[in-house]
């Protein structure tokens, strides 16, 4: 049986949309009252696994399930051991390092070396501040990392920004972009190589709606 992770959030309802254009319906993912956190397809021996999204790569890379859709922040955040097999387009957002509009600080090199920089991506912030040569200290936040420059935590955060609608709420601006980001999908590697349960079929079909 073909196990796929979908993401619940933001990726959740795009995701859904694309496996009923390719014959797999999980639809019932969707309705509100549902609980369930996995549904069958029986008409194509298919089976679908409602999860966080921090937590499909984990799923993927050990196998619970072959395919999966995660964001691009993550696949980068969390460097699983998986197969990438196409940008699906879908769930655009981008991330960036953000001051508060009242910061002397205009682009991402003008924070002073050890300055404190918030962020939950912490790889991501420590990969890019590396290659600026910039020394800083990240801060660990799992929650909502603005009140980071609000509260004089730290001088900048580095999170995702999709409308930019709560930065501008909150008093913050963004200064630069580190990468820009969209929903991926990915393969446990050996069920892609040894095609169990003909994933190559539906990478296939995956790819030409995608396109389509």
């Amino acid at each position: 049986m073909l196990t796929v992770a979908i993401p619940k959030g933001a990726l959740l309802s795009d995701s859904i949309k694309l496996f009923q254009k390719i014959g797999l319906d999980f639809g019932d993912f969707l309705e509100p009252e549902n609980r369930q956190l996995q549904i069958t397809d029986s008409t194509n021996n298919a089976k679908a696994l409602l999860v966080r999204a921090t937590d499909v790569p984990a799923y993927v890379e050990y196998g619970q399930a072959q395919l999966g859709i995660v964001g691009y922040d993550l696949l980068l955040e969390k460097a699983p051991v998986v197969a990438d097999l196409a940008d699906l387009t879908f769930g655009y957002c981008r991330m960036s390092v953000a001051v508060s509009k009242t910061s002397p600080y205009k682009r991402t090199v003008d924070i002073p070396p050890h300055g404190k920089v918030a962020s939950k991506f912490v790889n991501c912030a420590k990969d890019y501040f590396h290659n600026l040569n910039l020394p800083v200290e990240i801060i660990t936040l799992y929650g909502s990392v603005e009140l980071g420059p609000i509260t004089g935590m730290s001088e900048a955060i580095v999170d995702l920004v999709s409308t930019g609608k709560t930065l501008k709420q909150n008093g913050l601006i963004e200064i630069d972009t580190l990468f820009e980001s969209t929903a991926h999908l990915i393969a446990h590697p050996l069920s892609y190589r040894l095609n169990y349960c003909q994933i190559n079929s539906w990478v296939k079909k995956i790819r030409n709606v995608r396109t389509s």
